[in-house]
């Protein structure tokens, strides 16, 4: 191992065993606000809007993190992260947890210091060209010239994938989003790949997003979710289930619209999960009420989804892999008991 690396490696023990001893509960209570990295621009996952408020799916989750500790949603500060920073600033602890599109896998897992706390989106890696090019396929892509962006682990399965179908290609590197975008839109490429989702995102970037189309195969897996650092096991737990919560909340028919009034139902499962039954949040270190917080000011994960990136928003992306497991997705969360 090199100097660097050595390094590297004291920052990241100091920062993780910091982070454990002070217990990230405790320093988001004193501090009044759970500190959370988000991306630096995208619709429906992260992105401000005209007064400077962050919206998205990614961001919502953030909120609900802040009202389950605090009672209050509110009281949360994104910070902007990029590609490139965005696990630097999680392990130096500028942040108490990363919801930033980012795709879990084994690497990220065991070598930066961190945990991943579940799937609040499944996704899968796509391409998207001009409809004039009339490709049917991604493997008609044989010789083109690609953009993508810098340090993903779209750029690794974008190598992967031409190699793996003996195709050769052109890559066309951009550390920025924006600016993979923008040399698309240019000309300087003929197809743009990202996770899927990215693509509806990139395409309301577009001039004419109406010439374009998204190519119909999904070369990779692509779970991303929530992350927060090693060695600290009660602030995993945490952020782990809110996201269950939000999802046992969609499957129990509990929606912001009508949490007041099940808090006075007989099921059960639904007063275990509003904390009318029992003192579930305890063992979090929070209230009772955490659930009813979360569902009460941001809403159940069905709710979130449709309002961020559902089909009556301007990306109108399907719920797909994300339906609940009930209605053949993938979204399933351990019981609250």
């Amino acid at each position: 191992m090199g100097r660097a690396g050595f390094v590297f490696g004291v920052v990241l023990t100091l920062a993780t065993a910091g982070g454990a001893a002070a217990g990230t509960l405790d320093t988001a209570r004193q501090r009044g606000a759970v500190i959370c990295g988000v991306s630096t621009g995208v619709a429906g996952f992260s992105l401000a809007d005209e007064q400077g408020v962050q919206k998205g799916l990614d961001s919502d989750f953030c909120r609900a993190v802040a009202a389950a500790v605090f009672g209050d949603a509110t009281k949360v500060k994104y910070i902007k992260t990029t590609s490139k920073d965005r696990f630097t600033v999680l392990q130096s602890g500028e942040i108490d947890l990363l919801a930033r599109n980012s795709t879990w896998s084994l690497s990220r897992d065991t070598q930066f210091g961190l945990n991943f706390t579940g799937v609040n989106y499944f996704d899968g890696q796509g391409f998207m060209v001009r409809k004039s090019l009339n490709l049917k396929s991604a493997k008609d892509l044989a010789g083109a010239s690609i953009c993508v962006q810098q340090g993903t682990t779209t750029e690794l399965n974008l190598a992967d994938y031409f190699r793996a179908n003996n195709l050769k290609f052109e890559p066309v590197v951009f550390e920025q989003i924006d600016d993979v975008t923008k040399a698309y839109d240019a000309g300087r490429c003929d197809a743009i790949t990202n996770d899927a989702s990215g693509l509806y995102t990139n395409r309301l970037k577009l001039e004419k997003p109406d010439d374009h189309i998204v190519l119909p195969e999904v070369i990779s897996k692509e779970p991303l979710g929530p992350i927060v650092r090693h060695g600290d096991d009660q602030w995993f737990d945490i952020v782990k289930w809110v996201h269950y919560a939000m999802v046992n909340a969609e499957e129990a028919g509990v929606s912001s619209a009508n949490v007041d009034a099940m808090l006075k139902s007989t099921n059960p499962d639904v007063r275990r999960l509003l904390g009318a039954e029992g003192e579930f949040g305890k063992g979090l270190g929070l209230g009772n009420d955490w659930v009813a917080q979360i569902v009460k000011q941001v809403g159940n994960y069905g709710e979130v989804f449709e309002r961020n990136l559902g089909l009556s928003t301007r990306l109108k992306i399907e719920r797909g892999q994300n339906k609940l497991w009930t209605q053949g997705g993938l979204q399933y969360a351990p019981p609250i008991r």
